[in-house]
């Protein structure tokens, strides 16, 4: 299989252009394609002319599309949650749950995770029918939130299990002291502790993910020849430092000529393959202007991650 493609970037530079050319491309050579999007504000059916829901829809031969749902997916996340609350803490089952999730409907975070595991459940499900994945992503600060996601709640969950590994040995040292003591009703080993065992579920989950990110993804972050882009792109690429995240190209789009955007790109981030591509006059607007773009370079080094 090919690598997992995220396109990043500033609103407006064009990465669904950049996404759908590529998943234009590899599906031309033969290659079974997802392209996936993550933006709120879809575009990517727009661009093919053809309706994308939060099911695969053949686009062409080899080249199928999605346009995740994101609210659909947050009310599977809060369900999920409601379920998982229900059944560890039956003990609470007079608490009016209902009320707990609509706040949970716009805490902070929610919206990340339901991003996260749209992606779980994309990449698990048709890694192996499919040779290459392609996301078109959100806005920066939305893209950079669920990308930091896994390594955050880690942290988080092994404190938790920490926690709960620590209690469950006072438990065990109390059922020593008094057998019959009614608030040790519970278990006392790990391995068949059920919030133990659903914290450490989760873990695996999210170190799955953070590796997908790290180890397993093709980041490619878009700009354009203009400050504004290039100063979004640095805070990009700091971001990713810090979670430990590669860019594995820079593709910098809407070219008219030579500037001095290109000079300090070089100058800081010169490190990071580039890739130029020339602006359309027009704009695109049918497939056949994807075939036009000249992506052939960017292809070639997607397909050297494979």
């Amino acid at each position: 299989m090919l690598p997992v493609v995220f396109f990043l970037g500033k609103g407006g530079v064009g990465k669904t252009t950049l996404a759908c050319a590529s998943a234009y491309r590899f599906a031309s050579h033969g290659k079974r394609v997802l392209l996936c999007s993550l933006d709120p504000a879809h575009n990517v059916g727009d661009l093919f002319h053809t309706p994308l829901t939060n099911k695969p829809r053949r686009i062409r031969e080899n080249l199928e599309g999605i346009e995740v749902d994101l609210k659909e997916w947050i009310r599977t996340y809060l369900e999920q949650s409601k379920a998982e609350i229900q059944e560890t803490y039956r003990y609470v089952s007079v608490l009016n749950l209902e009320k707990y999730l609509d706040i949970m409907n716009y805490a902070p975070g929610t919206e990340e995770y339901a991003v996260l595991w749209a992606i779980e459940h994309l990449y698990t499900t048709y890694k192996e029918s499919h040779d290459c994945l392609i996301f078109d992503t959100p806005p920066t600060a939305l893209t950079l939130r669920f990308l930091a996601m896994p390594a955050l709640t880690n942290l988080w969950i092994q404190e938790l299990s920490r926690l709960r590994a620590t209690l469950l040995e006072k438990r065990r040292t109390l059922l020593k002291l008094n057998p019959e003591a009614a608030v040790l009703g519970g278990t006392i080993k790990k391995e068949e502790d059920p919030l133990y065992g659903k914290l450490q579920n989760m873990q695996r989950r999210l170190k799955t993910l953070q590796e997908l990110f790290s180890q397993h993804s093709y980041i490619s972050v878009v700009l354009n020849p203009d400050e504004l882009s290039l100063a979004e792109t640095l805070r990009i690429n700091e971001e990713l430092k810090k979670l430990k995240i590669p860019i594995a190209s820079l593709c910098y789009n809407k070219v008219l000529t030579e500037n001095n955007t290109n000079l300090k790109i070089q100058k800081t981030l010169g490190n990071i393959p580039l890739f130029t591509f020339n602006y359309v006059e027009g704009g695109i607007l049918a497939l056949d202007d994807l075939a036009k773009i000249e992506i052939s370079p960017l292809i070639q080094h997607i397909r050297s991650y494979a």
